[in-house]
């Protein structure tokens, strides 16, 4: 664990806010390859680039938009489209093309968890279920605010045996072409709706998005920089690091492991 100088406990914690992808669940880990493919199919190349440095520039587009509901990505492939002469792409149908593929890949994890084939643990970011139970006896609201749509958030926590510990607090945009729903306008609402404060809530993500909006309002932030390439390695994965540490991350975790120390250094140990 990582802790930023000058960190401090916050022991009136009440609230806690959970990404899901990511953070706790592995059941969409591999969708940035999804949607990298789908970019370098349709991206026409500019004169004289190369299939690596226009790969690299579809990722720094992708993840700079992570957090957010993956229309955005969709409409900025649309754009990047127009920009290179290419044929007229609308964002609402790379969106849902994006869906369908990465839904293959969903369905077949899920259907194997249903069958027994998989177990939910190996779906599971290490120690998430330690966590949201250790909270939930603490007192502390878990919420769940993802840029997945929520119909898909809740079946999956259903799967992995999550649900019981959300109470119904899930969020996420109602549909594929949800353009309003935002991470920061739920954790807005939350602090409204319960008459709390910043100082009040943890958030816990691997997304630049919910890291940057946590601390404008003055939660505390972990940033959980789980090692995709390989479930349950126990490392950080150091690009994660660098840029949820550059949001301003107040601490650092590879995965939920360590609980102790954890929850020591959110203050309810």
């Amino acid at each position: 664990m990582e802790l930023r100088s000058g960190h401090r406990p916050r022991p009136r914690l009440t609230h806690a806010v959970f990404d899901w992808d990511g953070t706790l669940s592995f059941i969409r880990a591999g969708w940035a390859e999804v949607m990298l493919d789908q970019w370098m199919a349709l991206l026409p190349a500019l004169p004289g680039e190369t299939a690596e440095a226009r790969r690299l520039k579809a990722h720094d587009d992708i993840w700079g938009l992570n957090g957010k509901p993956s229309i955005h990505q969709a409409a900025r492939l649309s754009e990047r489209i127009r920009e290179r002469g290419g044929a007229v792409q609308e964002a609402q149908g790379l969106e849902l093309g994006y869906q369908r593929k990465l839904g293959e890949v969903v369905g077949g994890r899920i259907a194997a968890i249903r069958s027994g084939a998989s177990s939910r643990e190996a779906w599971l970011v290490t120690g998430a279920r330690a966590v949201v139970e250790a909270l939930a006896d603490r007192g502390l609201v878990l919420h769940v605010v993802s840029g997945t749509q929520r119909r898909f958030v809740a079946d999956e926590a259903e799967v992995l045996g999550m649900s019981g510990y959300l109470g119904g607090r899930i969020h996420g945009p109602v549909d594929a072409t949800d353009t309003a729903y935002s991470k920061r306008g739920v954790i807005d609402a939350i602090l409204h709706e319960q008459g709390i404060t910043g100082d009040e809530m943890v958030a816990f993500g691997d997304g630049h998005v919910e890291i940057e909006q946590s601390k404008a309002v003055g939660a505390l932030a972990v940033a959980v920089a789980t090692d995709e390439s390989v479930f349950h390695s126990g490392r950080t994965d150091a690009a994660k690091r660098d840029r949820l540490m550059g949001a301003g991350a107040d601490l650092c975790i590879p995965d939920f492991r360590d609980l102790g120390p954890l929850l020591e250094a959110l203050g309810v140990a």
